[in-house]
């Protein structure tokens, strides 16, 4: 019993540390997807990929101006990075 308890914790920690961040503007307000990815580039990164999620966030998989791979959410409207994996 004390297993079951305990490996249902662990998934749920590991559902709840695997959750990206959830942006809420409407998309009226967002950053066009190509002028943002030319900002990006701009700054050094090369891209990948890029999408937007399900908590409606721009993220993208690619690598920073060090070469460096990168996954990092931005909120659409701000350009703001949210969170970096």
């Amino acid at each position: 019993m004390k297993s079951l308890v305990l490996s249902a914790l662990l998934i749920a920690a590991a559902g709840t540390a695997m959750a990206s961040p959830t942006c809420t503007a409407p998309k009226d307000q967002w950053q066009p997807e190509a002028a943002f990815k030319k900002n990006l580039e701009t700054q050094g990164y090369q891209i990948k990929t890029f999408k937007v999620t399900k908590g409606q966030c721009y993220e993208i998989y690619g690598t920073d101006k060090a070469g460096k791979k990168v996954e990092i959410y931005f909120d659409p409207v701000s350009g703001k990075a949210l969170e970096q994996k």
